[in-house]
């Protein structure tokens, strides 16, 4: 995979961290089906990945509604969180996004904007060795209305003292996509790697 920069000068890039810094996307998504099993709660893998960068407690909302499931939101979003951690060792680097991340360290402003908590996150970032390339990481605790909503990548400009317009996203959703283009920035869009049969 080759990561094609768009034309123009950026003064700051802004990475979201599952499924662009970070191939996590399979490790949360075995982390949700065994805490479903317990509930009966049906999560298609289609879905999953339509749900990408949607934060973990709105997707356990989202899953109650499609199913008529009633799961304690908050302790079911906790419990995934905390069978993911066991997962995180496991992670492998996203390269061609990863070497970006090298690239451009030290020559301007480098943050990551998450729907992911901060514990997650920053674990996530120190299991690839990248953690400290960052001025800033962007949490789910840092704003009030996730991706699609432009917060994070808005958040994340204003703590690195940039202007919106004058920053570079990658992302790997849709929803994320929406939240960079509602925030006035350009975006790039990283594939999700091949997975062998």
């Amino acid at each position: 995979m080759k990561i094609e920069l768009p034309a123009g000068e950026f003064e700051a890039y802004i990475f979201d961290c599952d499924g662009t810094l970070a191939d996590t996307m399979p490790l949360h998504y075995q982390a949700w089906l065994a805490v479903l099993k317990g509930h009966e709660c049906d999560f298609p893998e289609a879905l999953f990945y339509e749900l990408g960068g949607v934060p973990t407690e709105r997707i356990v909302e989202i899953l109650n509604e499609r199913h008529g499931c009633s799961m304690p939101v908050r302790e079911t979003a906790t419990h995934k969180d905390e069978l993911f951690i066991q997962l995180i060792p496991q992670t492998l680097p996203i390269e061609p996004v990863v070497e970006l991340v090298h690239q451009f360290h030290g020559v301007k402003p480098l943050a990551v904007a998450s729907g992911g908590t901060r514990n997650i996150v920053t674990r996530t970032l120190e299991a690839l060795g990248i953690l400290r390339k960052f001025q800033t990481i962007v949490t789910v605790e840092d704003y009030r209305l996730g991706k699609p909503a432009p917060d994070p990548f808005l958040e994340a400009a204003r703590q690195l003292g940039v202007a919106p317009q004058k920053c570079l996203v990658f992302e790997d959703t849709s929803a994320g996509i929406t939240a960079a283009r509602a925030a006035n920035m350009q975006w790039v869009l990283v594939e999700p790697p091949q997975r062998k049969p």
